[in-house]
């Protein structure tokens, strides 16, 4: 059983006792935290919710519900839901702030809550370690028998997103109408199931074949997606001759792509194509993180733009693309975020953005991915026994490879030309994580175990 208390949520598995897992104890006492949390930063007692379609989504709801209400907080309930549609609700609804039941693409045994400030954003990690404070001080005072908050549901949001999505300037629902495309959609019976397929037939698209799109958190296969996860999809693609397929995590704030020929277009590519559209009808700046392809940055140089490298976490990226003025970014796990509509990752937008895209190019699928740089990711750990010093160990690499240019924002990212490794440690147990990246799969490989050998040397 685990439970992980971060700046950005808390996370864990069903079950087990208080203290070691997502227990109802356990997001009582957050849920109470992050509730006294926003009354104290901001005095406004509303505050939104939304889960996706878990097994212990409706479980963990009630509890939240019951918390706020005790706290004297008003909650809207956008019931079952997506991660950026609750982000969007909380700035309409003029709530104090927001609360996502949602483990993402973790397994069906794990669940979470994903706070969000005033704006619909994450909350910052100063603010994240304030909740911390709170629960662990147990500084909270409930509402007395007259000032209890009140409960409704409001299920109106999913349309409202969709509005505000056809709204947007650079998405042409009559060249995505004119393009006949044929798509396949694997929600993994989540809340993409409801949301993905209504977004495609407002943006015109008249054959869509659904794949797990049944909401009720059966998740059929593992929830991330990845090539290996995502069989189904790419048989259900060649056999059905569509244009493409797409793919969403449990709570559709991560987009990837099947080409028609049932290759994965490829996570890290969702973005570069999107930044690529966006770029060639709006002058800017953008930004992804450390970890991410540097196809983003010959894309965004190609169109006259500066990129910039944020640190890994969704919450940084947002901060250095308002600091830049980025006007696309996002992360390279299939994360879109567009400020045009609102600052965080939103797998419904990237589909409307790629899908004008894809319509004005007038090729194929796997004609646009062959179209942009081929970078390839290898993502490899080094496991460190506990009394190793970690900080020590990547000064020292660090040390070794001075000549060449280096970040060191969040952990240590060397650059080699167009090649990257970027090492950071993990907050959770004693390993580093190494991601590299070069022109093929043997170079990204070779860079890492270059840089695993140096490890056990210094080791």
């Amino acid at each position: 059983m685990t439970l992980i208390k971060s700046i950005s949520g808390i996370r864990g598995t069903i079950g087990g006792a208080p203290g070691n897992a997502l227990t109802p104890v356990d997001v009582v006492k957050f849920t109470s935290a992050f509730g006294q949390w926003v009354i104290n930063k901001t005095g406004n007692k509303k505050i939104v919710i939304g889960r996706d379609a878990r097994i212990s989504g409706e479980m963990v709801r009630n509890l939240v519900v019951g918390t706020l209400q005790g706290l004297g907080i008003d909650v809207v309930d956008l019931d079952l839901s997506t991660t950026p549609t609750v982000e969007i609700a909380v700035p309409l609804e003029n709530a104090g702030g927001g609360i996502i039941l949602t483990a993402s693409h973790n397994p069906k045994q794990w669940n979470a809550l994903k706070l969000l400030n005033h704006k619909g954003e994450f909350i910052s990690a100063a603010d994240g370690q304030e909740v911390l404070d709170i629960a662990e001080q147990a500084a909270v005072e409930y509402a007395d028998v007259d000032s209890l908050g009140s409960y409704k549901v409001d299920s109106t949001y999913v349309d409202k997103h969709i509005e505000m999505i056809l709204a947007l300037p650079l998405v042409d629902v009559e060249a995505i109408k004119k393009a006949n495309f044929s798509v396949v959609v694997d929600a993994v019976n989540s809340t993409g199931g409801i949301f993905v397929p209504r977004l495609l037939k407002a943006l015109g698209v008249q054959t869509v074949h659904e794949l797990y799109c049944t909401p009720d958190g059966k998740f059929p296969h593992n929830p991330e997606p990845l090539a290996e996860h995502l069989t189904e999809l790419s048989k259900t693609v060649t056999a059905k001759h569509a244009s493409l397929g797409i793919s969403v995590d449990p709570d559709v704030d991560r987009l990837v792509f099947m080409s028609e020929d049932g290759n994965l277009f490829g996570e890290e590519y969702t973005l570069v194509a999107v930044a690529d559209y966006v770029l060639q009808h709006t002058k800017g700046n953008t930004v992804s993180n450390l970890s991410s392809t540097r196809a983003l940055q010959d894309i965004t140089e190609k169109h006259g733009g500066k990129y910039s490298a944020a640190a890994v976490g969704e919450v940084n990226v947002v901060e250095m693309m308002k600091a830049t003025n980025a006007v696309i970014g996002g992360e390279g796990n299939g994360g879109v975020i567009y400020p045009e509509l609102h600052y965080g990752r939103d797998a419904l937008v990237g589909i409307a953005l790629f899908l004008t895209h894809l319509a004005k190019f007038g090729k194929s699928i796997s004609v646009l991915r062959n179209s942009y740089p081929n970078y390839h990711i290898s993502k490899n750990k080094i496991t460190l026994t506990a009394d190793m010093d970690i900080d020590s160990l990547l000064k020292k690499i660090q040390d070794k490879y001075k000549k060449q240019p280096i970040n060191t924002i969040d952990g240590v990212r060397i650059e080699f030309d167009k090649e990257w490794v970027h090492l950071r440690r993990s907050n959770t147990e004693p390993i580093i994580r190494i991601y590299s990246e070069g022109n093929s799969e043997t170079v990204a490989d070779a860079l890492a175990n270059k840089i695993i050998a140096d490890f056990k040397e210094m080791i």
